[in-house]
């Protein structure tokens, strides 16, 4: 009877550990972090260096690196940080087609500010309702409608 006991808690082991393995949708269908963009990459890779600097600093301070090494490790540092900001700013340059779309965006957005919005003030009390509403969301009157 233990034997039973202790061989269908292996097999439920197994099934556990093995269903992941063995369902449908391979690495391909696996689901991506959410900021996988060339600047995404680039500003976590700076991340990284500006952290590997921190530590470099702790440990030059701690006595665990010569003088030497640690100006050669932080000139080589300080060398890749700065690439990788040159790549960010290459990388957020636009095309004209980009500046165009952006230069028409700004304007529509401009235009749609200096139009009158409607008004959605109760008659009642006055009171100033952020949306179109057939009630008053202060006193509960009637709105005029269209």
């Amino acid at each position: 009877m233990l034997l039973a006991i202790a061989i269908l808690i292996m097999a439920g082991l197994m099934i556990f550990v093995a269903a992941p393995l063995l369902a449908p949708g391979g690495p391909d269908e696996a689901t991506l972090p959410i900021d996988v963009t060339p600047q995404g990459d680039l500003k976590r890779r700076r991340m990284v260096i500006y952290d590997n600097l921190q530590d470099l600093e702790f440990e030059f301070k701690a006595g665990k690196i010569a003088p030497d090494d640690y100006d050669s490790l932080r000139r080589n540092y300080l060398a890749e940080a700065a690439q990788l900001m040159l790549a960010s700013q290459d990388q957020e340059k636009m095309s004209e087609q980009e500046a165009l779309v952006e230069r028409q965006v700004a304007a529509r957005r401009a235009e749609r500010r200096e139009t009158d919005t409607e008004s959605y003030a109760c008659p009642k009390c006055g009171y100033e309702n952020p949306l179109p509403v057939k009630f008053c969301g202060e006193c509960g009157a009637k709105m005029p409608g269209k």
